[in-house]
């Protein structure tokens, strides 16, 4: 909830949108769903998938996508509709004019902090308590520093940057400016590299780096493994999801969305604007061009085109994969046609055997 009333015109003004000039002074008094919002709240219809919920609606006001269409002109809507050209966008902003302040440790240094005498932490960074700052660690300034955060040595980070609550940026990485991580995950663990000597599995070792640039956003518990030499790097304005493993040199290029579960393998590397399904699995070294797309659940093991849809296990060019999925559906009804079809040839087969004999 807001901490002061908000006014449908003061929303409207925020999204660039006219009100009606009888309900500008209308309270709004948070944001909801169609199918939640009560008579004080805002809600959205960006599609006209959801037609009828926007019917049913109890909500004060609505934004709505430019492009839907009411089925019927003559009935008016249940609520006040402002209509904006991008509905997810517009929600975002009233959002944003309800949300609560993040609890944050205040500026400063908390006296639990451990900080090593050879760091620097520029001007206007917060830092919680029971956080460990290593050794030659270049904090930017205005950073936020949550409780328990481990930062190893010789770590950068850039200005305006913001670690939650245990999460581990080992030795030597590198973070841009701008970059949320949230609690919990660990940047710089080593890559998973092992070679079977003949007797055991021997350790390779990882002494690269990993690259966080600009405007990034990790989610919690996600773990992105060091290179064993070079950089794994995650491009700017690239949005992590919660539980993602990010194997040893990937590389994820600029504005790429990654959901939740996903593991990429070492080296593989994702183009620019690529977008990633939940649970998807890349295999090591695979590429994934610019502006493509994986579904959900797909197991990516060879190279995928840029601007291509791929899905499925493995991950095929999507309208083939539905075709195969459509035909593995009649594999029930087919295995009696065919084990018919094998009876009937076998009889015939028989058929020709005993004729040829009696011919001879």
């Amino acid at each position: 909830m807001a901490t002061t009333p908000v006014t449908l015109g003061q929303i409207a003004a925020k999204l660039g949108i006219a009100a009606p000039p009888a309900a500008a002074g209308l309270v709004i008094t948070g944001v909801a769903s169609l199918a939640d919002a009560g008579a004080s709240e805002i809600t959205f219809l960006s599609s006209e998938t959801h037609l009828k919920e926007f019917a049913k609606t109890r909500a004060a006001a609505v934004v709505v996508q430019d492009n839907v269409k009411f089925a019927d002109a003559a009935t008016p809507p249940p609520a006040i509709v402002l209509r904006a050209k991008d509905a997810d966008l517009a929600i975002a902003v009233v959002l944003e004019m309800f949300a609560l302040p993040i609890a944050r440790p205040p500026l400063g240094i908390d006296p639990l902090a451990r900080i090593a005498a050879s760091s620097q932490i520029a001007s206007g960074a917060a830092v919680g308590p029971f956080a460990s700052i290593g050794n030659r660690v270049r904090i930017g300034a205005n950073a936020v520093i949550h409780p328990g955060v481990q930062i190893y040595d010789d770590v950068v980070l850039g200005n305006n940057v913001e670690l939650f609550a245990n999460v581990v940026i080992r030795e030597r990485i590198t973070i841009g400016n701008r970059v949320t991580i949230h609690a919990g995950s660990v940047l710089g663990t080593d890559g998973f590299g092992y070679r079977w000597d003949g007797q055991k599995h021997a350790k390779v070792p990882q002494i690269g780096t990993v690259i966080i640039e600009d405007d990034v956003e990790i989610g919690s518990c996600v773990c992105i493994d060091r290179a064993k030499f070079s950089a794994t790097v995650v491009g700017r304005g690239s949005k992590i999801d919660n539980l993602v493993q990010v194997g040893h040199n990937v590389t994820i290029g600029p504005h790429c969305i990654v959901v939740g579960q996903t593991g990429l393998a070492g080296s593989s590397s994702l183009g620019t604007l690529v977008l990633v399904g939940g649970q998807v699995a890349v295999r090591d070294h695979v590429s994934i061009g610019d502006m493509a797309k994986i579904a959900a659940c797909a197991a990516v093991a060879d190279d995928v085109p840029a601007k291509e849809i791929y899905s499925g296990v493995p991950a095929l060019p999507h309208r083939q994969s539905l075709r195969e999925q459509a035909a593995l559906r009649h594999l029930p009804e087919l295995r009696p046609l065919i084990r018919k079809l094998q009876d009937e040839i076998a009889q015939l087969n028989e058929k020709v055997q005993k004729l040829s004999e009696a011919g001879g």
